[in-house]
């Protein structure tokens, strides 16, 4: 069901149920987020990161900024609503929701990959680091926006 006519709902009950799908859906991305993010800022205080050569310190800070941009991205829609869904504009928070989410979520696949591509150079070096860091981020890419894309085409 897509259109408010199939499911009894006013545009207005449609797009009210439409932000509250998306806060909900981003309470699954934003718990990931956190949990990465979370263990990102205490491998700094550690001192083996204090060993670390320069690239794996370059490569960490990449994903702490990264997770940090997925943080702002996934929260933004849930700010924005909390200020603006009193002056009816469920519809912008919607529209410009969606795109902040799939920024965000693009952040997130590459902060993922990059610290595993990480932890795979620590233990195996630089190969492992293409090959495992390269594999995890075509699964995100695969499952999180080809998959999509060919259900749609059905």
């Amino acid at each position: 069901m897509t259109s408010g006519e199939d499911t009894g709902e006013t545009p207005n009950q449609r797009l009210s149920r439409n932000v509250s799908d998306l806060l909900s859906e981003l309470r699954v991305a934003q718990a990931g987020v956190q949990i990465l993010f979370g263990f990102l800022l205490s491998v700094v205080f550690t001192s083996p990161f204090r060993e670390a050569s320069g690239f794996e310190k370059s490569m960490h800070l990449v994903a702490v900024v990264l997770a940090a941009l997925a943080t702002a991205l996934l929260a933004s829609p849930a700010a924005w609503h909390r200020i603006l869904f009193r002056e009816g504009r469920r519809d912008d928070i919607l529209r410009v929701g969606n795109k902040t989410v799939l920024a965000g979520l693009v952040c997130l696949a590459a902060a993922v990959s990059d610290v595993v591509a990480l932890i795979a150079k620590v233990v195996y070096g630089p190969v492992a680091m293409g090959v495992v860091g390269g594999l995890v981020a075509v699964a995100f890419c695969v499952l999180w926006f080809v998959v999509p894309a060919l259900i749609r085409r059905r």
